[in-house]
């Protein structure tokens, strides 16, 4: 009898655990109910990040024709994970914000961290010491001070850091802060100078390893969270700023043999480690050569890329970044910094400057990047300050002699993602069946669905956003970007 009554407990055990295993299945998105509310910003119109329609409603259309065209998304095929989009605050954008007055400086917050009243930017690069942007070469050391004993980021504290504190503020806890260096300090160096290139010598592997960990935790005791850094900026460009070469197999070896035991033994493990950090053009080759070494790889949260790689005349290499994602689906894709090179004041409100946002943030969402970094987020009327005149566009600019904030169309197409795709969002399947129209598609936490379609043409288009076997009728006008909400 005994025997019967544990041998019925047994099986009811088993049964019991095997229902408790059964995984509850995901309800399929439906349109049902749901209205579709639509933002555009449009060329030669006045329309920017403005809503243009509040309730299309979804019909029957079970099977589309070839004379129509349509974005089909799929909610329920998902992707990668939404990280954030954000851009850079460099020693150039903190010190025009501190020329600016307090009400142009609140306004200036508000318009990139504040979701109501902004773009919602959760992304925040910085500068390890000098870069281009800033208005002199400068390190934390003294020169020749290998053991980093004169350590000090006191240089920061001026301009630098009140900027990055009053935007970590402003974000909240869904900030991501991660720095990157341009180049080490001129005695760590075969060149002795922290322009033009140069590498590192081997000698002050350890030295400069030393100095991420010196940043951070200064950074870290200012009450600046760093999230994670990038190993150097552009290590394969001679610059006439501050630059500095490693080939694949040196940035490989830095970090597997210093760097990322440095930032472990420190304390610091937990830092995100991104690699490359430029040009799409020779991305699959660094990914290989350092992700194809298990202890290299162990260190590596992400791959980091920028879009320059046309300065040699060509298109946009966005499938680079897909075929790393499809190499190495268990690394992250950031894009770690764009802007448009080559200041012009006449050209602030050029709406190709605009478009190329547009286009390269759905192209590389659609290529599995996890998030996107512009570049500075502020600079003058002159595109600087630059201390080698290296003068670019930022989305925001401000005029130190009138003292008005400038929003250039950048602003608002990084706008059209940055403001609706939520933290976590999943990528979904989202495509179009002409050429003329781009998208990308997310679903956010709260179930609703972030669709961005840019018209890459000069015709007003009509297109049916399909959803299974039912769409809604949307108009997009020429050289327009629109994010649809449902």
């Amino acid at each position: 009898m005994k025997k019967i009554i544990i041998t019925s407990f047994l099986l009811l055990s088993v049964i019991a655990f095997g229902q408790n295993k059964k995984t509850v299945k995901a309800i399929p998105f439906s349109t049902k109910n749901k209205s579709v509310t639509i933002y555009t910003s449009a060329d030669s119109t006045s329309l920017r990040l403005a809503k243009t329609d509040s309730n299309l409603q979804f019909t029957t259309l079970k099977q589309p024709l070839e004379t129509q065209t349509c974005i089909f998304v799929d909610p329920d095929k998902k992707f990668q994970t939404f990280l954030g989009i954000g851009g850079a605050i460099t020693d150039a954008s903190a010190e025009v914000f501190a020329k600016l007055t307090p009400a142009k400086q609140q306004e200036f917050l508000d318009a990139y961290f504040s979701k109501e009243n902004g773009i919602g930017y959760t992304l925040l690069r910085t500068n390890i010491h000098s870069c281009d942007f800033s208005s002199e070469s400068y390190t934390y050391v003294e020169e020749g001070d290998a053991a980093l004993k004169t350590f000090s980021i006191d240089h920061d504290k001026q301009f630098k850091i009140p900027l990055i504190k009053k935007a970590i503020e402003k974000i909240g806890s869904d900030v991501k802060f991660y720095a990157s260096p341009w180049s080490p300090p001129a005695f760590m160096k075969d060149t002795k100078n922290m322009l033009k290139g140069g590498k590192l010598l081997p000698e002050f592997y350890q030295s400069w390893a030393n100095y991420y960990v010196k940043f951070i935790n200064a950074y870290q005791k200012e009450g600046m969270p760093i999230w994670g850094l990038t190993i150097q900026n552009e290590p394969m460009a001679t610059q006439k700023w501050e630059s500095c070469i490693y080939t694949a197999e040196e940035e490989r070896d830095f970090l597997k043999n210093y760097l990322g035991p440095t930032l472990k033994k420190a304390g610091l493990g937990d830092k995100k480690i991104t690699v490359w950090d430029h040009n799409r053009d020779l991305l699959v080759q660094r990914a290989t050569t350092i992700l194809d070494d298990p202890e290299a790889n162990k260190y590596v949260w992400g791959v980091g890329f920028h879009w320059y790689e046309t300065w040699t005349g060509g298109e946009p290499m966005s499938s680079n970044v897909g075929e790393v994602n499809k190499l190495y689906p268990n690394k992250n894709l950031l894009f770690t910094e764009g802007c448009v090179e080559k200041f012009d004041a006449t050209k602030y409100q050029l709406w190709a400057n605009g478009m190329r946002y547009g286009k390269s943030m759905i192209n590389d969402f659609n290529n599995g990047t996890v998030g996107w970094t512009d570049w500075n987020i502020l600079l003058d009327e002159n595109g600087g300050p630059n201390h080698v005149g290296n003068f670019c566009f930022s989305p925001i600019h401000g005029d130190t002699k009138t003292g008005d904030l400038i929003y250039t169309p950048s602003y608002y197409f990084i706008g059209h993602f940055s403001k609706f795709i939520g933290k976590n969002a999943k990528r979904i399947s989202s495509v179009s069946s002409r050429s003329n129209l781009l998208t990308t598609s997310f679903l956010n936490k709260d179930g609703k669905v972030i669709t961005v379609v840019l018209n890459n043409s000069n015709k007003k288009v009509t297109y049916n956003l399909c959803i299974g076997k039912t769409a809604t009728e949307v108009t997009i006008l020429p050289n327009a970007i629109q994010t649809l909400v449902y």
